[in-house]
């Protein structure tokens, strides 16, 4: 097999963990003797074994004289686990194949001149745009401190999320909010504003597919942008599993926020920006918490805000064959653009089908 083969296998492996591992990186290793695969391994939950480390104890003694195929560069130092250069080492391996060199500044190129000094020949940029890909929440939060933001929503032929009077269950097919519910697995928090709270009340849980909504695993954080403190405390999102947060302006009431806490929210003041709170610092203080995706599902009062401020990173619009009218419930407000030219352009634009539903997605840099 040529070595694109075997990288391409480590890719697949790579993407079975995304969601599993933040804050580290979703990585997969093949190690491959005589043509022959001899271990396989993708990285595990923060603080269990890395892909590298799996992949060499499936492999035991026949990776000595093997090749490693890895997606990300084999981190050289000492975090929540040992370094896996030293395995790599210590197995015999004779070669390594990276996809990408790993852009968190405390790793880039020290584990590849690590495995050179000990004579393991290392070859890099295979298939480095799918590695990309798969890591691009990761790269984000490792090279800004700010966490990767995907700015996702339902609409109407005619551009509305809603009725005049509010009633948007269900804008997209059943097949849509299947995926949509995939994609919530994936991310570390799940960002709405107030007002689709009040509106829709939603629990903004991950639910099926095997992830994060299972017995046992973490929920994603249910993080509410509402700075007047206007949630309702009997709203769905109090209801377990998962940790709630409310983003609201300081200073804030300490009698309303002490029905917050009881409710079950975490309360964070924040510093406000044209009355409202202040996103880019509660991006910031989010990137510091290690909250590396955040998918920001409305309404579009705080989408347009995102917007406005270009600090979205990805775009997921799904539209349904439907016509709703009405001067109300446009899918992103905020300021605008004032001409077309300055209107958002996405790059990288794919087109998808779910029944008679298509998803547009694509990245505003």
């Amino acid at each position: 097999m040529p070595p694109q083969h075997y990288m391409e296998c480590a890719l697949s492996l790579a993407r079975l963990a995304i969601g599993y591992t933040s804050p580290n990186p979703a990585v997969g290793a093949v190690v491959v003797k005589d043509g022959l695969v001899v271990g396989m391994g993708y990285t595990q939950p923060a603080g269990s074994e890395h892909a590298e480390v799996m992949a060499l104890r499936q492999a035991g003694g026949r990776a000595q004289d093997g090749a490693m195929y890895v997606t990300l560069e084999p981190c050289s130092h000492h975090g929540r686990t040992p370094p896996c250069t030293e395995s790599i080492i210590t197995a015999g391996i004779s070669e390594v194949y990276v996809a990408l060199l790993d852009p968190n500044p405390v790793v880039s190129g020290r584990g590849i001149g690590k495995l050179n000094a000990t004579g393991i020949k290392t070859y890099v940029g295979m298939c480095q745009q799918e590695a990309c890909e798969i890591n691009e929440a990761y790269i984000k939060h490792v090279t800004t401190g700010l966490p990767f933001v995907v700015a996702k929503f339902a609409m109407s032929l005619d551009g509305k999320i809603a009725t005049k009077t509010g009633d948007s269950k269900w804008i997209t097919s059943e097949e849509a909010r299947r995926y949509a519910h995939a994609l919530r697995h994936t991310a570390d928090a799940i960002m709405v504003g107030v007002n689709t709270i009040v509106a829709d009340n939603p629990h903004l849980t991950a639910k099926g597919c095997g992830g994060r909504g299972g017995i046992g695993r973490r929920q994603p954080l249910r993080l509410v942008v509402d700075s007047k403190g206007r949630v309702p405390l009997d709203a769905h999102i109090f209801d377990p599993p998962g940790e709630v947060l409310l983003a609201v302006v300081a200073p804030f009431d300490s009698v309303r926020k002490a029905e917050l806490v009881q409710a079950g929210a975490g309360v964070l003041e924040l510093p406000a920006r044209e009355g409202a709170v202040d996103i880019l610092e509660l991006l910031k203080l989010l990137g510091k918490r290690e909250i590396v995706t955040v998918l920001v599902e409305g309404g579009g009062k705080l989408l347009g805000c995102l917007f406005d401020q270009h600090l979205v990173d990805k775009v997921l619009a799904f539209i349904s064959p439907i016509i709703i009218g009405g001067r109300e419930a446009a899918s992103v407000g905020g300021n605008g653009a004032d001409n077309m030219a300055e209107a958002l352009r996405l790059s990288g634009v794919d087109i998808e089908s779910f029944g008679d539903d298509i998803l547009v997605s694509g990245y505003t840099k």
